[in-house]
């Protein structure tokens, strides 16, 4: 049999790869990337999100999620629940409606599409005699009304689609019954809404654009009442009781008008301009809840005064003395109130008002005095500031878990304390087995700290570096202060806040050492801080030190950004993560990369012109190297520092980082050389072209020359106990590479402990490699004795990980973009080799160590290399022997953002980035997979049903 197996198939390896490897994309993180629609069920408790890329998410309790995706790609324009279904029905831009079905499988809950159904006119007829405009599911549960642009409404079976055309509502059977000098045809055009009445299944309301108002008799086929209104109507809304009804305009008016069985014809009891007499926007949407104590709660969208409030984003809720408008930063797509479902109840008495805005999900407390805001358990907002960066942390010690929960909640004191108010489903994935922690940097200077634990991911706590700095605005503002006498009452409601204060405190590389607390930030205009976890408020003096990483070289001149100016004096930090020492790199570009040892109390960051060491515990400089070439000139133009960082800005496309790039020409320009600056600018843009290599080439690894721009750019710093000198003593050791090619190694010795304080850290460089193709160096890792990776600082000390090996010889690995190179220690020797570019035609974007466990036991598990490549690949190569396992597609190579914002866990996920406020979570290992599994229940229905039957259409109507 031997003779017939292809050279290196080894049956039983690729037993174990199925047994250890296998790609999921398990879990979309965030907020959705622009929504488009909202529907809600207060029958089964969940919320549906549409959105204009065809996607349908539904949410309820912390961790039911669903997601469908209509194969049009077609923008979601209404969502409507069918009453007292698992079922739901979507209306697309195209005119397509589309039925949704909640069915078990596998003993879990799917979202699946049953069918879908394009309303057709007779022959010649124009589009707009069948544009969907507004749809009603009535609560037999047996059909759906459609209303038209024509005036038409049609009436649709469910679920077969199928249309009834003996039962359609034409413009001229409404018009029959309409006193003529009241109406004519143009009444009848553009259904603007449909409302079955909440006591009377045979009895619909009918809203015309034009401000006609119709109550039809299904039984009879005819008309009732009619109510004729002045001005434009936008919506409608019953009343519990269906005693009346409310219709708002295009004005900024709504009206209430009764509905008597005495008059066929009635006038409204009141007409209303909230915010009047001046000129107001329309009120697109209104509710009218009742209460207990009799005073009602009006809640409607819109109606500011044009001139002065004119593009304001609010929803204004009323109840009798109290008004508040919330003012939201992006548009506001729909919103819903939840209240009492109970078809039995009296009263509406509502709890929450739930609003979509296009950035974010903000939910009110209407129970609780002064309205807060509830904390959302999931649909974070994660681009409240442009995403700039990201770090993963697995397996936190829970010490460090609960401290830093307990600075997060802290924060959150002026959040309300109302459970979460959207709890349809059970979750019955089992629990997290682990602590993660994400944390992302922000442009706005912020960290934020994420569970990622599970499928929900919840913001636990936010650390802010505006302090240390001084910025044109003051952290002590509110902008939520208002005068007594303000009016209109606006008040600011959400998270999203898109403009930073300045670019410069963007955040671009982090590091968090999860035994001892300690974290490092480095930012945009070269500033390192090093903090510590403290459980207190406290104010203190933030030490600062300087490093310049030119050391005084002549004829280099940086003609980018300045630095941040620092605060004098102590300054108070609120608790959690408090800053206590301040690295500000010379020029202040742009940090590169970050290294942390907890457990020597060092600092290593680097930059396009070097890279330096600094003692925390001492808080004194070790030493600054400059990696520039006497070619770097153009690293000293400042496009690197701007034009890098809004590469980093993972919120942008490729074509905004170019239009980024020709407006931050024009500037330069204004007070240059312009023929200089344009060649400078022209080589750089060949350049990054060349980096961000949008086609990928495949080519033959070639030597580059050493005069290619930023070869001094610092790419990846790392620590490591190792041979560096000889076979018989290690040290420690610091090893820096640059986008050149160039390895750069540093003997350290650090005192011990009882003599920390008293003798200073010392540095050496021992090694200098250059690698003969000089692409960049990505990743640096040793493998110990036993080929193992180094365990992390203070990891051994924790008993989390055995000892490493120090009685074998030492191998360094080298990953550059183009290759794999193993070296052995200290000689430095090469050893193995695996060149990536020449066979895949790939370059490396991405490259961790991860531990990947069998599926069928415990008791093995493999350290291997995770790569990312530039064409969105994901491979998996064996350590210590760089053999390719398996490769997975994964991004779309197009997706340049995506493929930047990736980040590898220890234990085989990922996630990335699929738009500016969404992550795509995926696992490569068969033994550790978080996904949604959940299952939703049919609820009891109850024997009379209209009410909430009713209550389910005006909660789920998009208007």
């Amino acid at each position: 049999m031997r003779r017939f197996l292809r050279p290196g198939h080894d049956p039983v390896r690729e037993r174990l790869k199925r047994d250890l490897f296998q790609f999921n994309k398990t879990v979309e993180h965030g907020f959705p990337h622009q929504p488009s629609a909202l529907g809600y069920s207060p029958f089964l408790r969940l919320m549906a999100i549409g959105t204009r890329s065809g996607a349908i998410k539904l949410y309820g309790a912390p961790g039911v999620e669903f997601m469908g995706l209509h194969e049009e790609n077609n923008t979601v324009m209404q969502i409507h629940f069918i009453p007292d279904q698992c079922q739901l029905v979507t209306l697309l831009d195209d005119n397509s409606l589309h039925l949704w079905s909640l069915k078990q499988h596998g003993g879990a809950s799917e979202l699946r599409e049953e069918h879908r159904f394009t309303l057709k006119g007779p022959p010649g007829s124009p589009p707009s005699a069948t544009q969907v405009t507004a749809v009603l599911p009535h609560s037999s549960r047996e059909v759906l009304y459609l209303g038209t642009e024509s005036g038409n409404i049609f009436v649709v079976e469910l679920p077969s689609f199928r249309v009834l055309e003996d039962r359609t509502i034409t413009p001229e059977a409404v018009l029959q019954r309409i006193p003529e000098d009241n109406c004519n045809r143009r009444s009848c055009e553009l259904v603007e809404a449909l409302r079955e009445h909440p006591k009377n299944p045979d009895q619909i309301l009918i809203g015309y654009s034009r401000g006609l108002i119709v109550l039809w008799d299904l039984q009879n086929n005819k008309a009732t009442h009619h109510f004729l209104g002045s001005q434009q109507l936008e919506n409608l809304y019953w009343q519990r009781d269906g005693s009346k009804f409310i219709s708002c305009h295009y004005d900024g008016s709504y009206s209430q008008w009764p509905v008597s069985s005495d008059n066929r014809q009635s006038e409204p009891l009141e007409n209303t301009v909230p915010y009047g007499p001046f000129p107001c926007k329309a009120i697109s949407k209104i509710y009218w809840q009742t209460t207990k104590n009799g005073l009602p709660y009006i809640i409607f969208q819109g109606g500011m005064p044009r001139a002065s409030y004119g593009d304001r984003h609010s929803i204004s809720v009323i109840h009798g003395s109290q008004q508040t408008a919330f003012d939201f930063t992006s548009r506001v797509i729909d919103f819903f109130i939840i209240f009492s479902s109970d078809p039995a109840a009296e009263f509406d008495d509502p709890s929450a008002l739930v609003v979509l805005a296009e950035e974010e999900l903000v939910v009110i407390d209407l129970k609780s005095a002064g309205w807060p805001a509830v904390h959302p358990p999931y649909l974070a907002s994660l681009h409240c500031s442009a995403i700039t960066c990201s770090h993963h942390v697995s397996n936190i010690p829970l010490k460090l878990w609960e401290r830093i929960i307990s600075a997060g909640s802290k924060q959150n004191i002026h959040y309300s304390s109302m459970p979460w108010p959207i709890d349809g489903g059970t979750n019955i994935a089992p629990d997290p087995p682990q602590r993660d922690l994400l944390l992302t940097g922000h442009e706005d200077g912020t960290v934020r700290f994420w569970d990622a634990s599970g499928v929900c991911l919840h913001l636990l706590y936010k650390l802010s570096t505006v302090r240390v700095f001084l910025t044109d605005a003051d952290p002590n503002d509110n902008m939520n202060t208002l005068g007594e006498e303000e009016w209109p009452p606006l008040r600011k409601v959400g998270t999203f806040d898109p403009y930073s204060d300045d670019p410069r405190l963007g955040i671009q590389k982090i590091y968090l050492c999860k035994y001892s607390g300690y974290l490092a930030v480095a930012g945009t205009a070269g500033q390192v801080l090093v903090m510590e976890l403290n459980d207190e408020d406290a104010e203190h003096v933030v030490d600062h030190a300087e490093a310049d990483l030119l050391q005084d070289q002549e004829g280099y001149r940086w003609k980018g950004h300045e630095k941040l100016k620092t605060r004098d004096g102590p300054v108070r930090f609120e608790a959690g993560f408090q800053p206590f020492v301040l690295v500000q790199c010379q020029p202040p570009a742009v940090v590169t990369s970050l290294a942390l040892h907890s457990e020597w109390k060092l600092v290593a960051f680097g930059t396009s012109h070097g890279f330096g060491l600094f003692d925390h515990q001492q808080k004194r400089l070790v030493f600054v190297k400059c990696t520039l070439h006497p070619s770097d000139q153009l690293a000293l133009e400042g496009p690197l520092s701007r034009v890098k960082s809004l590469k980093k800005s993972l919120r942008q496309s490729f074509r905004r980082i170019r239009r980024s790039r020709v407006s931050s020409r024009k500037r330069r320009g204004a007070g240059g050389n312009a023929s200089e600056v344009q060649e400078a600018n022209a080589k750089f843009d060949q350049d990054v072209l060349q980096e961000m290599e949008l086609a990928p080439v495949q080519r033959k690894i070639e030597a580059r020359s050493a005069e290619d721009s930023f070869t001094g750019f610092v790419r990846t710093l790392y620590f490591a106990d190792t041979f560096l000198r000889d076979s018989s003593r290690h040290c420690p050791s610091l090893w820096a590479g640059t986008n050149g090619g160039t390895v750069y190694a540093f003997c350290l010795r650090v005192p011990p402990a009882e003599r920390r304080m008293d003798e200073p850290v010392r540095a050496e460089q021992a090694k200098e490699i250059q690698l003969m193709h000089r692409a960049p160096v990505v990743g640096i890792l040793v493998l110990d004795g036993r080929s193992t990776p180094l365990p992390e600082p203070l990891e051994v000390a924790h008993d989390l990980s055995k000892s490493p090996d120090m009685q074998g010889s030492h191998q360094l690995l080298v990953v550059s973009e183009e290759q794999f190179k193993v070296f052995t220690l200290p000689k430095v020797s090469s050893k193995l080799k695996l060149k990536l570019t020449a066979l895949e035609g790939c370059r490396v974007r991405k490259v961790t160590v991860a531990n990947f466990g069998s599926c069928k036991t415990d008791d093995y598990s493999e350290n291997d290399l995770a790569v990312l490549t530039n064409l969105g690949d994901i491979q998996i190569i064996s350590l210590p022997f760089l053999k390719l396992q398996i490769r997975y597609p994964c991004i779309r190579k197009e997706d340049v953002s995506g493929i930047a914002s990736c980040v590898f866990t220890k234990y085989g996920q990922g996630f990335y980035l699929i738009s500016p406020s969404e992550f795509e979570r995926f696992s490569l290992s068969t033994k550790w997979l978080v996904e949604p599994r959940c299952i939703v229940d049919m609820p009891e229905v109850t024997s009379n049903n209209h009410v909430h039957k009713s209550d389910t259409e005006n909660a789920a109507r998009k208007s």
